[in-house]
This record gives structure tokens, sequence and C-alpha cells, in this order.
């Protein structure tokens, strides 16, 4: 019995799970291309991108300061999510520090889709005897 104890206070030290790869996807191809359209606008080939192409093209003319700030803003929020990330690994008990290592490049990479699994998490509580 402690040795079930033990075991299963390891696993909430060390709990990381790998985000779904649809969502990671998404956010890596959304925040690929929204840096090609800041920094290299001139090297987007506009006409092969089908309605893509016209609607990025009407964006960097006509509010190129606003995608800049919001390219920034966005990685500010993936920070942001890292760091509640390091606070929810300490809250729910994940003190393993290469766990808490992964969880905060996982976060930092893909955002919400690494984080949604670290704030759905409930650790076992274990029983007081």
């Amino acid at each position: 019995m402690v040795v079930a104890k033990s075991e299963a206070g390891r696993a909430a030290t060390s709990y990381f799970r790998t985000a779904n790869p649809l969502p990671s996807l998404i956010t890596i191809l959304g925040l690929g291309y929204f840096g090609w359209m800041v920094f290299w606008p001139e090297s987007i080939p506009y006409q092969s991108l089908g309605p893509l192409g016209p609607f990025t093209r009407y964006l960097l003319d006509h509010h190129h300061t606003l995608l800049h700030n919001g390219y920034w803003l966005a990685w500010l929020i993936h920070v942001v999510e890292t760091l509640y990330a390091m606070v929810l690994c300490k809250s729910k008990g994940i003190t393993n520090t290469s766990t808490q290592l992964l969880w905060f490049l996982q976060t930092f990479l893909f955002g919400m889709a690494s984080l949604y699994y670290l704030i759905t998490y409930r650790p076992r509580r274990q029983k007081q005897t």
C-alpha cells in the first residue's frame, strides 16, 4: 500500500501530456505565416494563395502597424501562458524539473493547445491516514 502511494505521488510530480497535433500545427502555421507577413512580405506569393493572397495583401497595405503590433502581442500572450503554466505546475504538485521544462517549452510553442491539458489535469489527492 505504501508503494502505491509513493508511485501515485511520483506520477503527479512528473505528469506531462503532449499537446494535440492538430491545434499545435494550426498554432505553428498561424504564427509562422504571421511572422512571414510581418517580416518578409515581399517574398509572399500572393497570387498562389487563393483567397488568402488578396486578403494578406490588403492587411499589409492598410494595417501593417496593426499586424506588426499584433505579432508581438501574440508572442507576449504565449509568454504569459508559459508563466501561467509554471504556476499551474507548482499548484498541481508537478515538481519534477524536467517535466516543468517540458510544460514550459510546449506551452511557449503551442499556447492553449498545450495549456488546456495542464488546466484540466486533476491530481489525485493522497488520503491522510
